[in-house]
């Protein structure tokens, strides 16, 4: 493409370009290919992420015994373990790779799984007993943390933004995420104002429902509440902030899921318990998510604004 920029350059007269339009569209298609491709740094950190990950998670499976936790709280893990080890470890993989071949998609997947680091680790690290895998949680979580903040620094906006569909239903995508977060945010601050005026029992004790509250107010919802107002509003970083929202609610999502029903199996709860309550939220999710996906369009490609 850069050849045939350069070659209308000798018969620019005829066509109506001048010099610098040419230089313009040099320049564009430098920034466009070089903003869909990841630095040295990401992608060293992406797989020290990767390693981390594996390690942790087949550990943690492996050697069940060395969570010091109370036995259901050891199920939740086991479901974190599972999930992170099949799912997400390949995906981070893949989408690393494919993020050298120049996918916008890739990278939003990379993205969102990056931030499902960061929310999930924040659990071990701040949740689980004090274990052997501590040092295991803090490396995970500053690395996922460091990773965000260098690929988000460097992310060109506008040529990702350009490659998502005219037709994009941002609204109905942006609103379901904004439906999510809301109820999230009534369900845990309905139940923490029955505790404090009413004095109604918490679902599990205080201090557990204080972290899970916390961490699911401050990463999940302010991420589906803040992507989906801004992909309504179609300004660029909703677009960015709800691919990675989507990606990162679906796979901890699916975690919930998992573990709701491990816990009926296990006898910590009756059927149907949580199931219905995640499992369609899970669906739901990522409907939308791969909705917006697939208004991405292929590399290389650039819609015109």
């Amino acid at each position: 493409m850069i050849f045939l920029l350069v070659s209308k350059k000798r018969w620019n007269l005829k066509s109506g370009w001048t010099e610098n339009s040419v230089k313009l569209k040099k320049n564009n298609l430098s920034i466009f290919l070089f903003a869909l491709n990841m630095r040295k740094t990401e992608r060293i950190l992406s797989f020290i992420l990767v390693a981390l990950m594996m390690l942790q998670s087949l550990t943690g499976l492996l050697y069940q015994h060395l969570y010091r936790d109370v036995a259901w709280i050891k199920l939740t893990w086991l479901g974190n373990d599972l999930v992170t080890l099949i799912i997400v470890v390949p995906i981070l993989f893949i989408s690393i790779l494919r993020v050298g071949n120049q996918s916008r998609r890739a990278m939003m997947l990379w993205l969102g799984t990056i931030g499902y680091g960061i929310y999930n680790y924040a659990f071990y690290l701040f949740g689980a007993s004090l274990n052997v895998f501590f040092p295991l949680y803090v490396l995970t979580f500053v690395i996922s943390i460091i990773t965000m903040i260098i690929s988000l620094s460097h992310l060109d906006i506008r040529f990702f933004v350009s490659g998502f569909r005219n037709q994009t239903p941002v609204r109905s995508i942006g609103g379901y995420y904004v439906f999510v977060a809301v109820c999230l945010s009534m369900v845990w601050l309905g139940m923490w104002f029955a505790y404090i005026f009413y004095g109604r029992a918490t679902p599990v004790d205080t201090e557990t429902f204080k972290l899970v509250a916390a961490l699911d107010t401050t990463l999940m919802v302010s991420s589906l509440l803040v992507g989906g107002i801004f992909l309504w509003q179609r300004n660029r970083w909703g677009f960015i902030l709800s691919c990675i929202a989507g990606v990162q609610s679906s796979l901890y999502l699916l975690v919930l899921t998992i573990n709701s029903g491990v816990s009926i199996l296990q006898g910590f709860g009756k059927w149907p318990g949580e199931l219905p309550i995640w499992g369609t939220l899970l669906l739901l999710t990522i409907l939308a998510t791969c909705v917006l996906f697939f208004n991405i369009v292929p590399r290389y490609s650039v819609i015109k604004e």
